[in-house]
C-alpha cells in the first residue's frame, strides 16, 4: 500500500493564530486581499501568488489546476495563458470561474468565485514583453494541452523559436484572462476547527460581507 489511510486521518494541526472579525476587514475585497497578498510575502512563503484555477466544460464537468496571479486591481484577478489550452477553452464555452490562494503558513486561505473577460491585447503585450525571453520562447513553442509524441518533439520546437532572431512576439493565442469576483471569502484557520469565515458578495455594483458558520 503506497499511502497509510490512517495516518492521513491522523494528520492534523491545530490553527492558533489570531481569529478575524468584521471590524477588521477593509471596506472591498481587493484591498483586503492586497492586505493579505502583502502578509504572505512578507513572511517569506514560496510563491504566494499561486492559486488553484477551476473550470468546467461545457457539460459542466469540472478541472482544476494551480495557476499565478500575475495582476490584480479593482478590476479582477489576472492570469495568462495560452488560449488553445483546456483552462482557455473551457472558459470560452463557460466564462465562470473559481479560484483559491492557500496559505498554509499563515493558516488562511482566499476563494474567489466569478465571471471571466479577455485582458486587452495592449495589457497582453506589455506582460508578454516583460518575461524572460526563455519563456517567451516556451509560450511561442508550446502546443498547451495538445498531445505531443515525446519530450524531444517539444524540445525540438522549443528549439526552432528560440533560433529566431530578434525580439519574440506575443502568439496570437496567448492572453490575458481576468476573473471579475462576484463572491470573495477569506477564510481564517482557528482552534478547534471553528474557523472565521468572512464573505464578500457583489450585488448592483455594492459589496456586502456576511459571516458563514465554519
Amino acid at each position: 500500500m503506497v499511502t497509510d489511510h490512517e495516518a492521513l486521518a491522523e494528520l492534523r494541526l491545530d490553527y492558533e493564530t489570531a481569529g478575524l472579525d468584521e471590524s477588521m476587514l477593509a471596506v472591498d475585497p481587493f484591498q483586503q486581499f492586497d492586505l493579505w497578498m502583502s502578509a504572505a510575502i512578507e513572511a517569506g512563503l514560496s510563491q504566494p501568488n499561486t492559486m488553484i484555477l477551476a473550470t468546467s466544460d461545457p457539460h459542466g464537468g469540472p478541472s482544476a489546476r494551480a495557476v499565478l496571479l500575475k495582476h490584480v486591481d479593482h478590476r479582477g484577478f489576472v492570469l495568462y495563458t495560452n488560449l488553445d489550452s483546456r483552462k482557455a477553452r473551457e472558459l470560452a464555452s463557460n466564462p465562470r470561474a473559481s479560484l483559491v490562494f492557500v496559505w498554509q503558513e499563515l493558516h488562511r486561505q482566499v476563494r474567489v468565485e466569478g465571471s471571466v473577460a479577455m485582458v486587452s491585447a495592449e495589457e497582453s503585450d506589455a506582460y508578454f514583453a516583460s518575461r524572460p525571453r526563455e519563456a517567451q520562447i516556451a509560450a511561442a513553442a508550446s502546443p498547451q494541452s495538445a498531445p505531443v509524441a515525446d519530450r524531444q518533439a517539444l524540445d525540438d520546437r522549443y528549439a526552432a523559436v528560440a533560433a529566431r532572431e530578434g525580439p519574440i512576439e506575443r502568439p496570437a493565442n496567448w492572453g490575458g484572462v481576468r476573473v471579475v469576483p462576484t463572491v470573495v471569502e477569506f477564510w481564517q484557520g482557528r482552534p478547534n476547527r471553528f474557523h472565521d469565515r468572512l464573505v464578500y458578495t457583489r450585488s448592483a455594483g455594492e459589496w456586502s460581507v456576511e459571516r458563514l458558520a465554519p
